[in-house]
């Protein structure tokens, strides 16, 4: 029903959508991961999907509650969710990929011993500034940003540094907007402007995040032409 009263400006579009963890092994037992569920990712995922994209979310392991009628594609490395982000209309990367991955993967369980251990770490595949230096003139790209101070500030050198349209920025710190919630509190930045939103559910966080995409869109002549499409009025200030 929600479906149908939609409006569908996205219908006939690709979207690519990452989320939750990357997995990084150690040895058949252990790996590094970290604490991200999807849940963000998801919600865009049917937020597009309700708009009339034909949605693909390369997703981490995760718990969280699956979107109906999109495409799944299940993966657990950095290394396997690089080779799965495609190109498209829409690149929106919410997943929280692991910067480092060891540089020795053991093909049996390290037994630990009295002493100390220590694992050299290499760093994994860069997929969001791979992203941003060799996609299509059509495609429209945005990154997360998750920081712990000087959001603004690192959010934005990390948009000018990877080539993004767009930049999804939170403070992990902030109540509400950490791992595992159902709420967010966002700040959307782009070359030429920011906008900062209050406590929302993940939900409305991302008809707000999809809405300034094609805003943004339609403001760029280039990529107005791949896609027509406005903003929505159901936003949430």
């Amino acid at each position: 029903e929600d479906a149908l009263q939609r409006e569908k400006p996205l219908q006939g579009k690709k979207v690519v959508i990452t989320g939750g963890p990357t997995q990084e092994a150690i040895d058949p037992v252990r790996y590094i991961t970290n604490h991200s569920t999807g849940k963000m990712g998801f919600a865009l995922a049917k937020a597009a999907m309700l708009r009339g994209a034909s949605v693909t979310v390369v997703k981490g392991h995760t718990e969280a509650e699956e979107p109906h009628f999109v495409k799944m594609v299940p993966v657990k490395s950095a290394q396997q969710m690089f080779e799965e982000a495609a190109d498209a209309d829409i690149v929106i990367m919410a997943a929280a990929v692991a910067d480092y991955r060891p540089s020795e993967v053991y093909d049996q369980k390290v037994k630990k011993s009295d002493g100390e251990m220590s694992i050299a770490l290499t760093r994994t595949q860069d997929i969001l500034k791979y992203l941003g230096e060799n996609r299509t003139t059509k495609t429209f790209l945005c990154g997360f940003s998750m920081e712990t101070e000087h959001v603004v500030k690192n959010s934005r050198k990390k948009l000018e540094k990877k080539n993004l349209d767009m930049i999804v920025a939170n403070n992990l710190k902030t109540a509400g907007a950490g791992f595992g919630t159902d709420t967010n509190v966002i700040t959307i930045i782009t070359k030429d402007s920011e906008q900062a939103f209050d406590l929302m559910s993940k939900a409305q966080a991302a008809d707000c995040i999809l809405d300034a995409i094609c805003e943004q869109k339609n403001q760029n002549p280039l990529l107005a032409e791949a896609m027509e499409c406005r903003l929505h009025s159901n936003s949430v200030r």
